[in-house]
């Protein structure tokens, strides 16, 4: 048994959060682990237990009851009456998990925390594509046994999943909190002093795993769900590929979780705060610990309130005068920003307006408040500046006796701005439409369809579709622009992200109005040739496999042939740091093609900073406005993704100096039916 926490630290930080909130309602339950002894592993751990304790107070100080908590520790000393607590064994927490979400209703908070020691075991479902689980270890966890192809009694990914998606099928809300690392190989972080600090992990080979463990032939490939759906928020005291530490606290010889810790003295003063704010300063103070670990988060939640209701924006540190973002996270030249002095919570000190904006960066202009010494400046994104407009030619004729009436589309383009000079857009009238083509006035350079038709949505006048898709093409225009520019400085020979894709031809379904949409289902895969394009409702797969030396953020764009750009991956923020080596698999599934068009995905991979725990997600960037929102289409873009573990064959330790941003292109051209592609070759593409 290990001494307990000293009250007057405790309570201090109790009355720290007791101002916070009392809000809470009495349905949100919790189930704290904490492993400090372990009954047969050589593997005991000094701060875990210590971690319960604060956990507890920082939920009492949401205003939990200690009846709604269930805490199974090593050392129950010292928790408030009224705790159930129970002993951290594999049986007791999955008895312990089950009673809290057998307990829940829909609309309550379900917390769940873990702080002990964390592993890797063989892949035993073919989720992992034969890699390797992951797995937390009890107190009566025990070696590898050969029989049953696991470590006994350990805590599985797979099964924790499971429990998590019964959880939100309940529509109960589900917060995750997880002090241990879980990382087989690969970690970052280099071994303190074992005076100083103790790694909460343990190798595969410390639990028995055989080196030579031969590959499950048995294990089919996994085709199940693999992301969660349900509003949740998970966090995590490091990187996949880093290890998580714990120390003593000053010379007071009590120990505790890094990020636990950290995590609660966060909450402590982090008011109305989301959790990607709580991430953001936890991250900060953890910088400059003993030893490299940042954490990480994900889910639904990650943008809302913890504990509570509404959104809030992402804060970013300020340093000097010198914003730690970019174009790659929204910002831009002349926008405005709101300034705060903590990375979570607390209340506006003042705004600024951005001066030089670059990839990851941006230089804020005029003077910044004074803050004390040990305290960092924070900057959430403002006010946008306005986009560009495009510019207009004068509107031409393909052909003046075609005999189509444009009157009204004549109408529209004479209330707009037109410059001869330099044009961004030279309109077109033919077969009917209107052709938005690029400066030199060419229709379709690139095959048929591929320049932008204006096509009017239910209810919508010929004008207001035309200002529609030149707001949508202006967005899209100034996006590439950025992505360009991000990526421009920093090319580099070697490569960072590797594609394959794989084509699997599709099944349309026409219905008695005319109309068309897809089965879902999909023929066997096949290696995709952009040439020979795709068809409606074929599904593309694509395998993106990080080959450089540095955790890359990886983001899928879709670029459509009228100009509008749509988020593919990631969805709801899910993890998507992609690490070295491994691969991510991400899907997308075509709409019923009438008319022939060319189409872009964009692959974008952002390099993790040296002190990034947010992830660069650029699907913010897309256009907000989704193709089928207008209800003239059924859903556009079908997707679906999966992380799937490195080959053997994998490189690693590929070092290169990573650039801004990598961009990578291709292109997808559609084809109509074959009875449709002769009145294609001039035709509109599909609607917006």
């Amino acid at each position: 048994m290990f001494s307990p926490m000293k009250p007057h630290l405790t309570y201090a930080l109790a009355a720290g959060l007791l101002f916070w909130s009392t809000s809470l309602q009495a349905e949100t339950r919790a189930v704290l682990i904490g492993v400090g002894e372990y009954a047969f592993l050589d593997a005991d751990l000094k701060g875990p237990t210590n971690d319960v304790r604060l956990m507890v107070e920082v939920l009492a100080g949401r205003g939990v009851a200690p009846e709604a908590m269930t805490v199974l520790t090593t050392d129950p000393t010292g928790l408030p009456r009224g705790v159930l607590v129970a002993e951290p064994t594999r049986a007791g927490i999955l008895a312990a998990l089950d009673a809290a979400a057998a307990g829940s209703a829909p609309g309550d908070t379900l917390v769940f925390y873990f702080s002990g020691h964390g592993s890797q075991a063989p892949d035993q479902n073919g989720d992992e594509g034969g890699g390797y689980d992951e797995i937390f270890l009890p107190m009566d966890a025990k070696n590898w046994q050969g029989e049953i192809g696991m470590v006994e009694n350990a805590l599985v990914d797979d099964e924790l999943n499971l429990w998590a998606q019964a959880v939100l099928d309940r529509d109960v809300r589900l917060v995750g909190i997880i002090d241990a690392c879980y990382s087989a190989t690969g970690f970052r972080a280099i071994e303190p002093d074992p005076a100083a600090g103790v790694a909460r992990s343990l190798q595969p080979d410390a639990l028995g795993i055989p080196d030579d463990l031969p590959a499950a032939p048995s294990v089919p490939p996994f085709t199940g769900a693999t992301e969660l759906a349900g509003d949740f928020v998970f966090l995590y005291s490091s990187q996949s590929d880093e290890r998580s530490f714990e120390y003593p606290l000053g010379d007071t010889g009590i120990w505790h979780g890094e990020f636990t810790l950290r995590l609660a003295q966060v909450l402590a003063g982090a008011e109305d705060a989301t959790w990607q704010q709580v991430l953001a300063a936890t991250s900060d103070s953890m910088i400059r610990g003993v030893a490299r670990q940042l954490p990480d988060a994900e889910g639904t939640l990650l943008n809302e309130k913890v504990f509570g209701e509404g959104a809030g924006s992402a804060r970013y540190r300020v340093t000097g005068a010198t914003l730690e973002a970019g174009l790659l996270q929204g910002f831009a030249e002349g926008g405005e920003v709101t300034l705060y002095a903590s990375g979570a919570g607390g209340e506006s000190i003042g705004s600024a307006i951005l001066g030089k904006v670059s990839a990851r960066e941006a230089k804020i202009s005029g003077p910044l408040p004074e803050l004390a010494p040990d305290q960092t400046l924070w900057a959430a994104p403002g006010r946008l500046p306005d986009p560009k407009p495009l510019v207009l030619a004068a509107p031409a004729r393909a052909d003046a006796g075609d005999g189509f009436d444009y009157s009204q589309w004549e109408t529209a383009l004479a209330a707009l701005p037109q410059e001869t000079v330099t044009p961004d857009l030279v309109p077109v009238l033919t077969a009917g439409q209107l052709v938005l083509a690029g400066p030199d006035g060419v229709v379709d350079p690139d095959g048929a369809g591929s320049s932008p038709r204006v096509l009017s949505w239910d209810g919508e006048t010929e004008s207001e579709a035309l200002q529609r898709v030149l707001d949508t093409m202006a967005h899209a225009t100034r996006l590439r622009d950025v992505l360009a520019t991000a990526a421009g400085r920093g090319l580099t020979k070697s490569e960072v992200i590797s594609v394959a894709i794989e084509r699997r031809q599709g099944e349309e379904l026409s219905d008695p109005a005319g109309g068309a949409s897809c089965s879902g289902q999909a023929g066997a895969g096949m290696p995709h040739d952009p040439a020979l394009g795709v068809s409606g409702c074929d599904q593309l797969w694509l395998r993106l496999t990080n080959r450089s030396g540095k955790a890359q953020d990886v983001t899928v764009l879709y670029l459509t042939a009228g100009m509008e750009v749509l988020p593919i991956w990631p969805a709801q923020n899910i993890a998507n740091r992609i690490a070295p080596g491994e691969a991510a698999r991400v899907g997308l599934q075509i709409d019923p093609v009438s008319h022939a068009a060319i189409e872009e995905i964009w692959i974008l991979a952002v390099p993790m900073g040296e002190t990034q725990a947010l992830r660069t997600d650029l699907t913010s960037l897309a256009t907000a406005t989704m193709r089928g929102s207008s209800g003239s289409s059924e859903t556009a873009l079908w997707l679906e993704s999966q992380i799937v573990p490195m080959d053997d064959s994998a490189l690693r330790g590929f070092s290169t100096k990573p650039a801004d941003l990598t961009m990578i292109r291709q292109i997808v051209r559609l084809q109509p039916p074959a009875s449709d592609r002769t009145a294609a070759s001039s035709g509109p593409v599909s609607g917006p």
